[in-house]
């Protein structure tokens, strides 16, 4: 994918790991206003891997951005 290019990848605050700075400026920035802006939960998933789930329904998805995002294995996805 980077043919060639050696990347290190770092953990940043808020549990980011990101390749570089403005990787991690704008996951960070994307995550604040994800989870600050809970009326798009129409808009995201929520993988799980704690729990082995995929949640997709906008209920389940906002209840789990406010409960479970801080745990480690859960990540908020934006549909495609």
């Amino acid at each position: 994918m980077w043919s060639g290019q050696d990347k290190v990848w770092m953990h940043y605050l808020n549990n980011i790991i990101a390749a570089d700075v403005a990787s991690a400026v704008f996951l960070s920035s994307y995550m604040r206003i994800a989870i600050r802006g809970r009326s798009n939960a129409i808009y995201h998933e929520v993988a799980d891997l704690q729990r082995y789930k995929l949640l997709r329904s906008a209920k389940k998805v906002r209840s789990a951005m406010i409960n479970r995002v801080d745990l480690p294995f859960v990540f908020v996805l934006g549909k495609n």
